[in-house]
């Protein structure tokens, strides 16, 4: 029987090495977890693989290093976090189903504005809470944010950069499950990483700040934010150093 998602996440030393997942940015192998967390490498394994039970982790054969042919040595089970599609509660208190109800209160006239702005001061409160401090530089900005985030559970990474655009993956959006649920709450999570940039660029704001998310209800896939900045040119040039 598959293990629950539920039990895994309240198993400590399962969570323990989720926590640390969550962290990484990278792929990694159970030698990585082992060294870390300061258990034998078979112990990691096991966790490892209960995790991926669970649909916290995904596994695949790699060879490491970009090695190949002859000497390359045998491939490595190579450990990733999993897109996540759903929230782990206990009990299931429907949040998704209680966020889709309010969306559909707010007459449709001032909807997407109102959840747009909802989303903006989200995303600050979640900046504030995880300590995020602007930079003038975009590059260690949007590493702030992925920190900041990794700080509160969640896994981001820059993938690219390029002037007054970037693009961010995240397999563990926070309000991920919450549009799966309720596609017009995709406003609600534009609006949060618009916040999130505002709190980490120097000069952004949270309302110049454009985003899309295609890869939103790829289940297999990890989010792809896509962000146009809202830089003024003179502040985009400065800031990328082109």
């Amino acid at each position: 029987m598959p293990l629950d998602r539920l039990a895994a996440a309240g198993d400590p030393q399962l969570r323990r090495v989720l926590v640390y997942a969550r962290g990484r940015r990278d792929p990694f192998t159970a030698a990585e977890v082992a060294a870390e967390l300061g258990v034998h490498r078979n112990v990691a394994r096991v966790r490892l693989d209960r995790l991926v039970e669970a649909r916290f982790l995904t596994v695949a054969l790699e060879r490491r290093g970009g090695r190949r042919g002859p000497g390359a040595g045998r491939p490595a089970k190579v450990y990733r976090v999993a897109p996540e599609l759903e929230g782990v509660e206990f009990p299931d208190r429907r949040l998704a189903e209680l966020v889709s109800l309010l969306v559909k209160r707010v007459p449709a006239r001032a909807r997407r504005n109102a959840l747009r702005e909802t989303g903006e001061d989200f995303g600050r409160h979640l900046a504030a809470t995880a300590g995020l401090r602007p930079s003038p530089d975009v590059a260690t900005g949007l590493d702030r944010v992925c920190n900041a985030l990794g700080s509160l559970g969640f896994q981001v990474s820059v993938i690219s950069i390029e002037g007054d655009r970037a693009e961010l993956k995240s397999p563990t959006c926070p309000l991920r499950p919450i549009v799966v649920k309720c596609l017009d709450a995709s406003g609600i999570d534009h609006g949060m990483w618009a916040g999130l940039v505002e709190g980490a660029v120097s000069g952004a704001s949270a309302d110049r700040v454009e985003c899309r998310t295609p890869c939103c209800l790829t289940g297999d896939a990890a989010c792809s934010v896509l962000l146009t900045l809202g830089l003024r040119a003179s502040e985009s040039t400065k800031k990328t150093g082109r």
